[in-house]
């Protein structure tokens, strides 16, 4: 026996997303799992803001399970009772750097890279060109303390990222550049204190397309940024 076939006009069914769809707590958990992630060193700055931007479009679960497909489960990194956050892979993390010196000369510090909780750059007759869009933090909150004497030096964070920025000059000055957008909430925090004497420091808030772009790229974005 054949089967008619169906009339031209009939109606497709509709298509149906499939996965339950997220809620906002659910988004702000997996937000809150990959901050945690990149204090242990399993993303950088930039990996993380990427995955947090996509975290707050995700529109299911199956998205958000995605973001952390990659990542231990939250228990491993929960403390025991009483006792610290256990970070099972701190063994295998390449080691912290705690100061960035120049004497005469200059240096970049840029890539993939650990920064501690406090570094301490130095710029004596020199220069550093400081990026931070790579780097992995050992803390909600680090802490920079960059000086310059008759040098200069460039800091460079993401534009999502809250920037503290203090200090003293004699002589010289500190500059905030780059995009005004307002730093995301529950953003891990750089707090820079700039010390100068007859020396400069400029820190840069770089917009996310700037993320894999050369330092003289992401300035020349960073400007029309302003």
């Amino acid at each position: 026996m054949t089967t008619a076939p169906e009339p031209a006009d009939q109606p497709r069914e509709p298509h149906v997303m499939p996965g339950v769809r997220a809620s906002d707590a659910e988004r702000e958990q997996v937000v809150e799992a990959l901050s945690e992630h990149a204090t242990t060193g399993r993303l950088t700055l930039a990996e993380l803001e990427e995955r947090i931007g996509l975290a707050y479009r995700s529109v299911t679960r199956d998205d958000l399970a995605e973001l952390t497909a990659d990542l231990p489960g939250s228990s491993e990194l929960a403390p025991a009772a009483g006792g610290p956050v256990v970070r099972p892979d701190n063994a295998a993390r390449r080691s912290a750097t705690k100061w960035i010196v120049a004497f005469m000369g200059g240096t970049e510090k840029r890539g993939r890279w650990r920064a501690a909780e406090r570094v301490n750059a130095v710029a004596v007759m020199g220069g550093h060109d400081i990026d931070l869009r790579h780097a992995e933090l050992d803390s909600d909150e680090t802490t920079i303390v960059a000086i310059t004497i008759m040098g200069g030096m460039d800091i460079y964070v993401p534009d999502t990222i809250d920037v503290d920025v203090g200090g003293f000059s004699l002589m010289g000055g500190t500059g905030e550049r780059g995009s005004r957008r307002p730093a995301r909430a529950g953003a891990p925090r750089i707090r820079i204190l700039a010390y100068n004497l007859m020396g400069g420091i400029d820190v840069w808030r770089l917009p996310e397309e700037t993320k894999d772009m050369t330092l003289k790229q992401a300035k020349k974005a960073a400007k029309r940024a302003e």
